[in-house]
């Protein structure tokens, strides 16, 4: 009998061992059964685990609710709380019946106190219902590509037919942080808001904010049947990456692992839409070239050991023809991984260069005859 602890502390190691999920080396060290991390800028998945499990995705709802919210509504727009959002259970900015604040002013409600009572007055603020702004929800999902999601409520209460999936998060807040509006909201750290008593005071409840190096969004959520939730964003030189962890036992060591991960042990090479790469000759214009700019971001990020088999390649003419449009695509910039195409965009000029007159031409071959 006095060997039966040790036994029994044996079993239960073995069965741990057996139970978690398999980890290969090098990839980071996280307990949440779902997991994605993904490039801002390019959408590309650097690390997956049940990805694409549908789960319960508790507040990080709210991140579908204000960015409707932003596109939808004018934040100047005043919104008379009713009883049912006032009475809606769980976290909370504690609004009164009858209580009038801006559209603005509950998005960040919700957004940075997680105010389950803002998304509802935000609800029926736009959409006359929860019901009709799901439907939008929704509509809205689907249209990003996020096709193993649905929403029933604005803020992630518990609901059987209310799920998403760790890539879906992650398509979601890709697009969000590309409004300007969301991407600051979800960086503050504290803000207020009109109250009952002159002021609401508001504390993002993202704890990496100010605790992770480049930390700038995005929404936590949490409850019995998700487990811990987050969606989380980072930025650094330029690069910016967003984790999503769901159910998990420790969600800001599972995200600062993942961000750690993808910043340190992959290398990233990519080009700004609107950012000049190069130049190219213009026969005939009134300049002798026009700059050109990626129409949009490219890039493709491979694991660090392998960045000398990543390689960009501008594909541009020796020259083109005036006149030419700003906008007007004059060539292509390639990245190549084992020389083969993994990411392109196309070059645009970004000037206009008029022709030279025929006249003028003329008189310039003349004059050099003389």
């Amino acid at each position: 009998m006095k060997r039966l602890p040790g036994i029994l502390l044996l079993g239960c190691l073995l069965f741990c061992l057996s139970t978690a999920p398999a980890r290969a080396a090098g990839e980071p060290e996280i307990t949440a059964p779902a997991a994605v991390l993904m490039e801002a800028g390019t959408g590309q998945v650097l690390y997956e685990r049940g990805a694409g499990e549908e789960r319960p995705p508790a507040s990080t709802t709210k991140i579908m609710t204000a960015i409707l919210a932003l596109e939808l509504g004018r934040l100047d727009t005043p919104i008379t709380v009713s009883a049912n959002a006032a009475a809606t259970e769980g976290a909370s900015i504690y609004l009164q019946k009858g209580e009038i604040l801006t559209l603005g002013d509950l998005v960040k409600g919700a957004l940075l106190e997680s105010g389950n009572d803002a998304t509802v007055a935000i609800a029926e603020g736009l959409a006359g219902s929860e019901a009709g702004f799901a439907f939008l929800m929704n509509r809205k999902a689907w249209l990003l590509g996020a096709r193993h999601t649905h929403f029933n409520n604005p803020n992630g209460l518990p609901d059987p037919g209310h799920y998403t999936t760790a890539y879906d998060l992650a398509l979601i807040a890709r697009y969000a942080l590309g409004n300007p509006a969301f991407r600051r909201l979800v960086a503050t750290v504290e803000d207020q808001i009109p109250g009952p008593a002159g002021v609401r005071y508001l504390y993002n409840t993202n704890r990496l904010l100010g605790s992770y190096p480049g930390a700038d969004g995005v929404k936590t959520g949490t409850t019995a049947a998700a487990g811990q939730c987050l969606v989380a964003s980072a930025t650094r030189g330029g690069r910016q990456l967003i984790a999503v962890v769901l159910g998990s036992a420790d969600r800001y060591g599972d995200t600062r692992n993942l961000l750690d991960y993808g910043f340190k042990d992959f290398y990233y090479e990519g080009v700004k839409a609107g950012e000049p790469v190069g130049q190219v000759y213009v026969a005939n214009g009134e300049t002798a070239g026009v700059r050109v700019a990626p129409a949009a971001d490219a890039g493709f990020t491979v694991p660090l050991a392998q960045a000398g088999l990543l390689e960009k390649r501008l594909l541009l003419p020796r020259v083109v023809k005036a006149p030419i449009r700003k906008g007007q695509e004059v060539g292509r910039v390639q990245f190549l991984f084992q020389g083969r195409e993994v990411a392109s965009a196309a070059l645009a000029a970004t000037a206009d260069v008029p022709a030279v007159p025929w006249w003028s031409r003329l008189w310039q071959v003349f004059a050099a005859r003389l």
